[in-house]
Parts: C-alpha cells; structure tokens; sequence
C-alpha cells in the first residue's frame, strides 16, 4: 500500500531528478553547442569626417586559444574572408602556455590586414582553476599568495609585430587607412590595473582642424577608463573583456561583468556618457573560454563587424 509520505518522497525526487537533467542538459549545451556557435555580429555608425569612404572594423577580443582548438582556428582563418579595412585586437588571446604559436597561425591570414592591438590579462598569466562562485562576488583578481604563471607575452606581441599590427599598450599612434586619419590611443589592461593614458598622437599645429577620428582601445571597460576617454574626446572606444556574461539568462542577460560596468552593457554598442561628452562603445562578447570554464550559455562567442561611414555634411 503506497503511503502519502511515499508518493510525496517519490514526488520529490521525480522532480529534482527532471531539474538535474535539465541542469546538465544546458551544461552539455553549453560546452559542447554554444561556445563553438561562432557569430559575427555587425553593427554602423555614422561618425567619420564628411566626405569621407565607408570604412570596416573588425573587432576580435578575448579569443582565449587553447592546444587543439581546431574549429575555432578554422572559423578565425576564415574571417580573412571579410576583408576589413582594419583589425583591433583587444587582448586575452591565450589560456595556455604553449598556445602562442597556434594562435599567431590562427590569426595569420587575418594579419595581412592592417591592425592594432592592447592586451589582457590573460596574455601576461595563464589562468588558474577557481571556485566560479567568486565571479558572482565581483571582478576576479590575482592571487595574493601564488602568482599565476606568466606568458610569453613578449613573443606573441613580437609575431603581431612582424604583420605589422601597431602595439597601443599604453601609447598613441596615428594610422592613415583608406585616406582617413585615425589617431589611436589605447591602454594595457584595466583589470590589472596597468593603464596609463598617453593622450593622442600630436602632429601638426592644426591637427584637429584636419578630418580625423579618434579611436580609443582598451581590454576591459572599467567605468574610469570609459570616463577618461571620452572626456578626451573620443569618437570611438572598443574593448573586450567581459565575455558578455558567458553565461546569460535567456531574456535577461548577462549575470556578471567581471568589472564595474553594468550588467547590461556587458556587450553590444552603446553610448557613455561622461562630463558633458558621449562616446560610442562597443564591448565584445569575446569568443573564447578560459580552459576551465568552457561553456557559454545564452551568449554565442563572436566577432563584431563595424562598418563607419560618414557623418552628414551638416552635423
């Protein structure tokens, strides 16, 4: 004879056991589905000097290349295809040691492109397993007690070098490209506190009275490097770092940003808005995974297209 304390313990477990397959369902969906759903997600602006060509950008952050990632080399070779005007690299592009050769083959095809480039922290140390509790807590740190194993950082930046590709850690440089002035400004990594601005490129005495625009990049968007910036003027600003959450709640977003910046604006082109200024900021969602969180639920790993075009002849 069923009991009600049976029926209800048989309830019970019926109900948790539906819950945990849930659970690992999306785990499984996750690492296995999501985090190799590669995208590219295309936005415009109108915000080049009048007159001036239509011009693309193709953001890459926070690629994380781990040994054997062979679908995302193939989707990175891939994007050579679009054929970008300019390619800004906004940093963590490891999460193994031994990965800086497979990565500079995985960019190659992209780096006959011009390109700049500032890093995160994840090209300085290689990560380390935590606990991913501490993420709902605040923005991650280094350990105090044991120092993460430094990276060949000095190497990977040599190979984006020997492309060509322009180093903007903590300095200025200013780039011609398709007859449009850029003048660059860019920052080391925030989130380990290494920023230091270095203003814009200087030229001629009448510079700003020359059709230009003023590009700022940094890794990750820390509230007091967006105010910098666009209180200095900047006409566009693009970093990286926060994974647009990584793991989301389908029609909510992101839970975390890993920094101080809203949740909400965890990826995806927005405006900032600092001492009377407003700047465009486009935070990419990244496209990889540190190595012992590999899974992305809700938030497809991706590229960002930006295609510029001119401001009207009267704004």
């Amino acid at each position: 004879m069923t009991t009600r304390a049976s029926r209800s313990a048989r309830n019970w477990l019926t109900g948790f056991g539906t819950v945990a397959a849930a659970g690992l369902g999306c785990v499984a969906y996750g690492a296995f589905i999501e985090r190799n759903w590669f995208t590219i997600r295309r936005e415009s602006l109108n915000i080049l000097p009048a007159g001036a060509p239509a011009f693309r950008i193709l953001h890459l952050s926070d690629i994380h290349l781990n040994l054997g990632q062979r679908k995302k080399t193939e989707w990175l070779q891939g994007l050579a295809e679009l054929k970008p005007d300019l390619v800004v690299n906004t940093g963590d592009n490891l999460t193994h040691p031994q990965a800086i050769d497979p990565l500079l083959s995985a960019l190659e095809p992209l780096m006959q492109f011009p390109g700049v480039f500032v890093p995160g922290s994840n090209d300085y140390y290689a990560p380390r397993l935590n606990n991913p509790a501490v993420y709902l807590r605040g923005p991650s740190k280094l350990p105090l007690k044991r120092q993460p194993a430094r990276l060949d950082t000095e190497r990977m930046h040599a190979g984006f070098g020997a492309h060509g590709w322009v180093n903007l850690t903590n300095r200025n440089q200013s780039l011609v490209l398709k007859g449009i002035r850029f003048d660059f400004s860019g920052v080391d990594d925030p989130h380990l506190k290494r920023e230091r601005y270095a203003g814009w490129p200087q030229g001629a005495v009448d510079q700003e009275d020359s059709p230009h625009l003023k590009v700022a990049v940094a890794h990750a968007p820390y509230q007091r490097v967006l105010d910098h910036f666009t209180e200095d003027g900047a006409d566009l600003l693009l970093a990286g770092h926060t994974h647009g959450g990584q793991l989301c709640i389908p029609g909510y977003g992101a839970i975390v940003s890993n920094c101080d910046l809203p949740t909400w604006r965890a990826k995806g082109l927005n405006d900032w808005e600092s001492g009377g200024r407003t700047t465009p900021v486009n935070v990419s969602g990244g496209i990889g995974t540190s190595r012992f969180a590999p899974v992305r639920f809700a938030c497809r790993p991706e590229a960002v297209m930006l295609e510029l075009r001119a401001r009207s002849s009267n704004t």
